[in-house]
């Protein structure tokens, strides 16, 4: 383990980061809300902090090996969490204590969108920014972005993006060069943000609230300035472009740059998860409609509108507020659910994603078909693509694992005092980085207990790095020489 290297590596994040915190000051100025000194502050402190890890080793020189790279990712999440966090304990107008600074810092960079504050709507303006400005960083990958200025410091970034997506994907690069996929990625990224502001604000937002909600849009975090969320504007036309960036920043950002570099939407609908994404999407919005229609929930314009943006938020885990935990019969729980499906693999959506959802079907239809045929060989394809069985037992392991941390945490949040449906729906809106659960946590997680918020927090980095990155290095085998 280089040590040294990761510590050059983390220090310099850092103080990239601490950059950041300089951004919400112009906000700050503009609307005389007087919290410029709390993200002066908090850059000092943050850049003064990452110095230290780097002046010591700022000569050191070697390449990230694969350990080197989960470890750096997992303690840089971490540790931007807890850096991430000033300006909420530091803030005017706030009063959160330690824990709850640290769950909004979590909720905000995982892109999760659970919150603890109430009384939006009454907060100063900087610090809502700096909430839709942490879910924009943390929806591009902090770690994905970085790699681009890596080669400068003369180590290698594939280790790190790698490590950032683990998966049947995770060899796949856009360009020879990682820093150049980096660069397209962002580029995406970028490119798509400006579409979603620009739409909000001709579609009757003002700027500042365009700008905050195309970052929690694009980023599928789904905080927002107001307590009553999206639906505050009253706008089906904003409700529409919420759900269509919601589901476009839900698919592959390989299949966008490939869309983009050729000119062409063929290569959404010849890619078999994002056909497999798309017809979640249909089959989730007819059956939501429907059954509003059918229950005389809403009249037939609002079950459309309500209806399918609730059905956008859930399945690409953007989580914006929504109305669904108080529809009836099944409803709620089958749009809960959809949200371990996420959204598809290399996206800003959360969950279990679409392609390990897919290959799982494909294995259990296989099986199936074993036991009427003992001998026969069945490949798995996605596509025309043939999917070795090493990457399905992967998935079946990660998807295990899931499982098993999920029950895990599950029965520790009700031994630390919350109900069924409260910890049932908490621990699932934070692994899959959804937000919103039902029971207390339906609109916030102020009320429950801090024990409950450590072990959400846990969840909501396992889930934003895909369970293996976070658990190897619980493993005694990872630390052995």
């Amino acid at each position: 383990m280089h040590f040294a290297i990761i510590s050059k590596v983390l220090g310099v994040l850092l103080m990239m980061f601490s950059l950041t915190l300089l951004i919400p000051i112009p906000v700050s100025l503009w609307f005389h809300d007087d919290n410029y000194m709390t993200f002066l502050l908090a850059f000092g402190i943050t850049f003064a902090a990452g110095m230290a890890l780097w002046l010591p080793v700022r000569f050191s020189k070697a390449d990230l090996r694969t350990r080197d790279g989960f470890l750096v990712t997992a303690l840089f999440w971490t540790v931007l969490s807890s850096f991430g966090s000033l300006p909420f304990l530091l803030s005017r107008g706030l009063s959160l204590s330690f824990t709850d600074a640290i769950f909004e810092a979590v909720s905000g960079i995982t892109t999760t969108g659970a919150t603890v504050i109430s009384g939006l709507d009454q907060l100063p303006h900087s610090i809502l920014y700096y909430r839709h400005q942490l879910q924009w960083f943390g929806g591009i990958g902090i770690i994905v972005i970085a790699v681009a200025i890596l080669p400068m410091l003369g180590i290698g970034g594939m280790q790190l993006y790698r490590a950032e997506s683990p998966g049947p994907v995770k060899d796949n690069k856009l360009t020879p060069r990682i820093t150049e996929t980096a660069k397209a990625l962002f580029a995406i990224y970028l490119v798509l943000t400006i579409a979603c502001g620009l739409a909000y604000k001709l579609a009757g937002m003002s700027w500042y609230e365009a700008v905050c909600h195309a970052f929690s849009t694009v980023s599928n975090g789904g905080f927002s300035t107001h307590d009553s969320s999206i639906r505050y504007f009253d706008s089906s036309l904003i409700l529409w472009i919420c759900s269509i960036f919601m589901l476009i920043s839900g698919a592959n950002y390989a299949l966008h740059f490939f869309v983009w570099r050729e000119r062409s939407l063929r290569y959404y609908f010849a890619d078999a998860e994002f056909r497999f994404y798309f017809s979640w999407i249909t089959i989730g919005g007819l059956v939501t409609v429907g059954y509003l229609l059918a229950t005389s929930t809403y009249d037939t314009r609002d079950a459309i509108f309500i209806g399918f943006f609730n059905l956008a938020s859930t399945l690409s885990t953007a989580g914006f507020a929504s109305d669904f935990v108080h529809w009836p019969s099944f409803l709620p729980f089958a749009l809960f659910t959809l949200a371990f499906l996420g959204g598809c693999a290399s996206s800003t959506g959360g969950g279990i994603k679409m392609v390990r959802v897919l290959l799982l079907y494909k294995q259990g239809v296989r099986e199936i078909h074993r036991l009427i045929h003992p001998n026969a060989v069945i490949p798995i394809k996605i596509g025309k693509i043939h999917v070795s069985d090493s990457v399905v037992q992967a998935v079946w392991g990660f998807f295990a694992m899931y499982v098993v941390m999920y029950i895990l945490m599950f029965m520790l949040l009700m031994a630390s005092g919350l109900d069924l449906i409260t910890a049932f729906s908490a621990v699932g809106a934070c692994i899959t980085n959804l937000g919103p659960g039902m029971g207390q946590v339906a609109s916030n997680y102020g009320s429950i207990n801090d024990a409950a918020k450590w072990i959400l927090c846990f969840a909501m980095l396992l889930g934003r790095l895909e369970v293996f990155t976070l658990l190897v290095l619980f493993t005694p085998m990872f630390w052995r020489r």
